[in-house]
């Protein structure tokens, strides 16, 4: 039977333009995802928008349009960021669907007949930007006297009629989840604000709003609008087909992994789970928070003019290199830096010369020396041998960096074995073994053919296209490009195409 894996981003909040940090998220699962398929997995990957809220009826207020058209103009523009991150989702959600106002209409009544909801009235602290409520000991004080929520965003205190969900009551079961499954959140860092977070004591949660409709409505109580975060959350089951549990993909769920942005682990971590038990349905087994991105060390900010779009990253660097820096400079969890000087040198230290340079003199040997042949390979010295346990090591050790999310460890490690084959041609110098042992010659090339094969391969999640462009002139065919085919050797004798530069050097243009 094959297995199945399940993941998603958040979904995109659509009062703005998308920019590096969803580019980011996004990035990150669709690595994970090429990697399970690469590895036999039948995967189901969900991205999408989140449409709803008072903060999006106040933008499409301000541009003049109605919410819908706002929402729909936003989305396309995501979609499109998407695309040309090279982001392989199987679906696209957007909550103002008929299917996910069907979805949440049936979590609410299952919540509701499992006595988790009730009827109150909410007072309290509530920023619009964040669509979020905040408690008295969360908030700061300006000196203007503007009361602040943690994220900086402004609040106000409110008092309408409201639907609770008994989160208190969730409690003890939410730290009893957290001790029996220690990786249920990841990193440990947001592991532990979670964990003081609950230990502090959970007040129940208002989950309805009255005093705008761009919302999912109550089920029988059309005056009230389901809380955004409600909403939003309940797309993770929308896709699989909930309510409808023989649908086609129900059997995908739980969520294997969802990959949310630190700022919204709370949300995923706590209130997540406690609604899906509530609904008696089971819960994901990760919810993995990546950090942040500054530019050239400062905060992105409109007012600063230093919102990164990530469209623009590609077409100055190239798609597969700007993925490939992204989960290479920065430990997933943590927060980072993106500079200029720091794309190039990924670029021209570790794509052009560690990894092109060596492919392209392996190749050119072969193409020079065998005939454009690959060569058969031979009686194996020690240093062949620990090369290639090395290499062919990468797919069980990636394994187990993949599924914690440490992207940037995964890489490194295949950079040990890239510097390791540096280090193995210039010490084996083929091109002087073609004048003094051409069989010794032809040994060594295969290794390194054998060796580039593995490398080539298991960075294809990280670097599709690039990746896809070495394995044809390393000669392997379209359907032996996965895990399982590197246990089968490459033939013997089978004529190569004639090499050329997959990662060309960056040169800054001139002014």
């Amino acid at each position: 039977m094959t297995k199945s894996f399940y993941l998603t981003t958040p979904i995109y909040y659509v009062n703005g333009a998308p920019h590096i940090g969803h580019a980011y998220t996004s990035v990150a699962a669709d690595v994970m995802a090429r990697w399970k398929r690469l590895d036999g997995y039948e995967v189901f990957f969900l991205t999408g928008t989140d449409e709803h809220g008072q903060k999006v009826e106040q933008a499409a207020q301000a541009a003049g349009v109605d919410p819908q058209s706002y929402t729909d103009g936003i989305s396309a523009d995501f979609r499109d960021m998407t695309r040309a991150m090279g982001v392989s989702n199987d679906d696209w959600i957007r909550t103002t669907e008929a299917r996910h106002k069907a979805c949440c209409t049936e979590m609410w009544r299952r919540m509701t007949a499992a006595g988790d909801i009730y009827l109150g009235h909410y007072e309290g602290w509530y920023a619009v930007r964040d669509e979020a409520f905040y408690d008295e000991n969360e908030l700061t004080t300006q000196p203007d006297g503007t009361r602040m929520a943690p994220s900086g965003a402004p609040v106000s205190w409110v008092r309408e009629p409201s639907y609770f969900f008994r989160l208190a009551a969730w409690q003890d079961r939410l730290l009893k989840l957290y001790d029996s499954h220690p990786d249920f959140i990841a990193p440990t860092s947001s592991r532990n604000e979670v964990l003081s977070f609950v230990r502090g004591g959970l007040n129940d949660l208002s989950i309805s709003r009255t005093t705008f409709s761009w919302g999912i409505p109550v089920p029988d109580a059309p005056d009230h609008v389901m809380y955004v975060w409600m909403d939003a959350l309940i797309n993770y089951l929308t896709g699989c087909g909930f309510p409808d549990t023989t649908a086609p993909r129900w059997h995908y769920w739980p969520a294997d992994v969802h990959f949310v942005g630190k700022e919204i682990t709370r949300f995923h971590a706590v209130y997540w789970p406690a609604f899906l038990m509530s609904a008696g349905l089971p819960l994901p087994k990760r919810v993995t928070a990546n950090g942040w991105w500054v530019v050239e060390g400062e905060k992105m900010s409109k007012s600063l003019g230093n919102v990164i779009d990530p469209r623009d990253l590609v077409r100055t660097y190239g798609l597969d290199q700007v993925r490939y820096y992204l989960l290479r400079e920065k430990p997933f969890g943590g927060d980072g830096s993106i500079t200029a000087k720091g794309i190039v040198s990924r670029i021209n230290v570790e794509l052009a010369n560690d990894l092109g340079n060596l492919a392209q003199r392996s190749l050119s040997l072969v193409a020079r020396n065998c005939g454009g042949v690959r060569p058969g390979r031979g009686p194996a010295t020690a240093e062949d041998t620990a090369l290639l346990l090395a290499a062919n090591a990468l797919p069980e050790v990636l394994r187990r960096h993949m599924d914690q999310q440490t992207f940037h460890e995964a890489l490194e490690e295949v950079w040990k074995v890239i510097r390791s084959a540096n280090g193995y041609i210039d010490r084996q110098a083929p091109w002087a073994l073609n004048r003094t042992d051409k069989t010794r010659m032809g040994v060594v090339l295969r290794v390194l053919v054998d060796s580039l094969r593995v490398v080539a391969t298991v960075l294809q999640p990280f670097m599709p296209d690039s990746m896809a462009r070495m394995l044809d002139q390393i000669g392997v065919p379209g359907d032996d490009r996965t895990l399982a085919a590197l246990n089968t050797p490459l033939a013997d004798g089978i004529a190569l195409p004639p090499p050329q530069g997959v990662f060309p050097r960056y040169v800054e243009p001139a002014a």
